[in-house]
């Protein structure tokens, strides 16, 4: 579904990521995890068009992404959850929901989308003309997610879900993510510095660090000792 091929990215003049390539095949869950400035939102961004890149190819179901402006890509089924949620605070639960449902494949079904964002997250219909500024930061990823949903996603690409969140918030939105992978099928590409949580739920991972993959594999191959190793040299 997705290949990343010797991905680089720089930004004045400072190489952000080197020759990255990875693969996510179709209903599969994938996990990139990594130190702080490892690259891994620049990854997501490349992905979505809202970075420069200097080299290397991004193929979705076989078309070049590089060709295609990042406004394109979302009706193309890439749903991208931003680092830091970036809801639109101004604007109601309810009227963020129709924001994302702005690709066709998402118009097309909104109501029934909607019912299953509800039945995931319950309090987003609870609070559906409440403004989405006025939330907590868990509901405000709940909404971010449901956001992505709405534009009936193929891919769905989540920049650090748990970031600033109790932990107990932080596993309510990694057992949704694991119920949108395990019930309905969605393929699902993962940044996530949680690391036992985020292979604990994916069938594959890629290490980053400063800009390169370290290592990649199926979960039981990425042992606590190797990411160790990845991670602090030891």
């Amino acid at each position: 579904m997705l290949e990343v091929e010797n991905l680089s990215v720089a930004y004045g003049g400072l190489a952000a990521l080197r020759e990255v390539s990875l693969a996510v095949r179709q209903g599969e869950f994938i996990a990139v995890v990594g130190p702080n400035g490892a690259g891994k939102t620049t990854l997501f961004k490349a992905i979505s068009g809202t970075v420069p890149v200097r080299g290397g190819r991004i193929l979705f179901e076989g078309q070049d992404l590089l060709t295609r402006p990042a406004a394109n890509r979302a009706h193309l089924g890439i749903a991208h959850v931003p680092e830091g949620r970036r809801v639109f605070a101004s604007l109601s639960v309810l009227e963020n929901l129709e924001m994302g449902a702005w690709p066709e494949a998402g118009r097309k079904v909104f109501a029934e989308t909607l019912d299953r964002i509800y039945a995931l997250f319950p309090i987003l219909s609870e609070r559906r003309a409440q403004f989405a500024g006025t939330l907590s930061g868990g509901q405000q990823q709940m909404l971010a997610i449901g956001r992505a949903l709405a534009s009936r996603p193929r891919l769905l690409m989540l920049d650090e879900p748990s970031m600033g969140l109790s932990p107990v918030m932080a596993d309510t939105i990694f057992d949704a993510i694991r119920e949108l992978h395990h019930a309905d099928g969605l393929t699902i590409l993962l940044v996530e510095q949680r690391v036992a949580e985020a292979l604990d739920a994916c069938s594959r991972g890629y290490v980053l660090e400063t800009g390169r993959i370290v290592l990649d594999g199926p979960v039981s191959e990425l042992s606590t000792d190797r990411l160790r190793q990845a991670y602090l040299g030891m």
